[in-house]
Parts: C-alpha cells; sequence; structure tokens
C-alpha cells in the first residue's frame, strides 16, 4: 500500500471573481471545509488553496510557485476561464485546468457554446465543499490509476455521464460510499499507520463523459473493473444518442457476462 497513489494534489489555484471569494470565505473558510471533509473521512494531505481574482495575479503566482491543479469559477462577463485556459495549457500543459460554475441555465448554455479543448472537467457548485474533495479525488486517482493497477492490481469503478449537474452531484456521492466502506477494511489493519496506508487501495472512481471515453476505459481497465454505472441518453460519434447507455452495457456484457451493470437514468 505504501507504493500507492504517488501523485497528489497539494496546491490549489482558485481563480475566481472577488465577490465569489466572498461568498466562499463567507460559507466558511474554504481550506478548513475541506480540511474537515479529510478527517472526517479520515483522509491525509488536504490541499491548500491559494484564492486569486484576476489573471495577472494568476498569472504571476503560476510562474513563481507550483500548483498541481486549477479551479476557475466564470462570473457573468468579468471572468472568462476559457479564452485564459488556452494560454495556460500551452505552458503548463501538466496541469489540469477545472471550471466551477453556479448551475443556471444561461451557464449551462454559455458553457454548451464555448470552446472547451483546454478545460479538463466542467463542474457546478452546488454550495458545499463536498464537490471540491469529489474534484480532487477524481483528479487523483485519474493521475494514479495506471500506476496502482500494474503495481497491485487495483481496482476501478466506471461512472458515465454527461450531465454536469447530475455528475456534479452524484460523483461526491460516490467517493463518499468508498471512503466509508474503505474505512471499514481499514480495521483488518495492524496498527494505525497500516490504516492509513490500506485507504490507498480503495477502489478508483473513473468519469466518462460519452460513448468514446467509456469504452475505451473499459477496454484498458477491464480486468480491474468492479462495475459500470451509466446514464442511458449521451454523446456518441459526436451526437447525443439516446440509447448510448444501453449500447455501452450490450458491449461490456458481451466481453464479461459477470460484471454488475447499473442503469441511472432521468428519462422514462
Amino acid at each position: 500500500f505504501a507504493y500507492l497513489m504517488r501523485h497528489r494534489i497539494y496546491n490549489v489555484l482558485l481563480y475566481a471573481s472577488k465577490y465569489d471569494v466572498f461568498v466562499l470565505e463567507e460559507d466558511g473558510r474554504i481550506d478548513e471545509q475541506l480540511f474537515n471533509e479529510y478527517t472526517a473521512l479520515n483522509l491525509r494531505y488536504p490541499p491548500r488553496f491559494t484564492l486569486v481574482s484576476n489573471e495577472e495575479e494568476a498569472n504571476e503566482l503560476l510562474k513563481n510557485q507550483s500548483f498541481e491543479l486549477i479551479i476557475s469559477m466564470p462570473s457573468g462577463d468579468s471572468i472568462n476561464p476559457f479564452e485564459w485556459a488556452k494560454g495556460v495549457k500551452m505552458k503548463f500543459p501538466e496541469i489540469p485546468i477545472v471550471v466551477l460554475t453556479p448551475f443556471s441555465k444561461s451557464v449551462s448554455r454559455r458553457i454548451a457554446n464555448e470552446d472547451l479543448s483546454a478545460i479538463d472537467y466542467v463542474f457546478s457548485w452546488l454550495g458545499n465543499a463536498d464537490i471540491l474533495l469529489a474534484i480532487i479525488k477524481l483528479l487523483e486517482d485519474k493521475m494514479n490509476v495506471e500506476e496502482d493497477i500494474q503495481s497491485v492490481g487495483v481496482q476501478v469503478i466506471l461512472f458515465v455521464e454527461d450531465s454536469i449537474r447530475f455528475y456534479s452531484s452524484i460523483v461526491p456521492q460516490l467517493f463518499k460510499y468508498v471512503f466509508t466502506q474503505s474505512r471499514s477494511f481499514m480495521t483488518e489493519a495492524l496498527n494505525e499507520h497500516e490504516q492509513m496506508l490500506r485507504m490507498r487501495g480503495r477502489p478508483k472512481i473513473l468519469l466518462a463523459r460519452n460513448f468514446e471515453e467509456a469504452i475505451s476505459l473499459y477496454k484498458k481497465y477491464q480486468n480491474n473493473m468492479l462495475g459500470v454505472i451509466t446514464d442511458v441518453s449521451f454523446s456518441k460519434n459526436g451526437q447525443k444518442n439516446k440509447q448510448a447507455g444501453i449500447e455501452l452495457c450490450r458491449q461490456i456484457r458481451a466481453i464479461d457476462k459477470m460484471i454488475p451493470l447499473i442503469v441511472e437514468s432521468t428519462d422514462d
């Protein structure tokens, strides 16, 4: 277990308007909330957040400090993270960039028309720090999955969903279930140090947002796949397909007769 989860997120640059920074601070210090989430779930190494409210500040910090993650919160017309992200990706291609937006129809419409080539994930801010924990753990899982599977055969849960609003609420719940379950396995270890190391062996959660991404992840990690949770309607070959989830299940079932498949949808 000591060799698992080698790549971690320690420093996060949070680029948001002064108003959003104020709201986040008013909701309770973001570091404190995340620290409480980590300690409640018996996790170590909560990351530190550095808050900035303009591009110059953000660019200056990126030059002088190292960050493992950038979270940007667009607000009205004052912050356009999509253009700025392209420039950052060219200079720092290894740093993942996540856009965290307040949930509204106008924001959804705007995102649908934006070029998201430089953005790794888009999430909806639904008002609590669970989402920050989920973003960090999702990215850490993505960074570590290959090495951890090769070294000890850690298992994987694949979640397929294209709706930003839905995966923003479901991914934090998935992580909480996995952490809680892992905590019950920890008690088998001999001492506290061993228990903490055992947490690293928990299943990884991978998020796919279209058919091609889902089938590629499944085929890559099929020998270590615990199960698949999928939506029904999502993009296939660049077009919205109302039966994509069913087709995905058919293809997976043809390869593995025993794997658990869960289908969730808002469609009747």
